[in-house]
């Protein structure tokens, strides 16, 4: 692979810089959203996951007593 010079380089990383489309204000706001209600939803799942376990675990524990 050929060696480019740090200004061939640099100017490489602008024609890049410039192909990036950034999302509008609207799609950031909207996917943030997004984000939080899965979240909020996973969050539930494992703390009914973890209930299950945590009950199944003691009452393993309690016959072996």
């Amino acid at each position: 692979m050929a060696k480019n010079s740090p200004a061939e380089f640099l100017n490489q990383v602008r024609a890049e810089a410039r192909k990036i489309v950034w999302p509008t204000g609207s799609e950031t706001v909207r996917t943030t959203i997004m984000v939080l209600i899965m979240t909020v939803i996973l969050c539930f799942f494992f703390l009914g996951i973890d209930s299950v376990f945590q009950f199944i675990v003691s009452w393993l524990t309690s016959l072996a007593r």
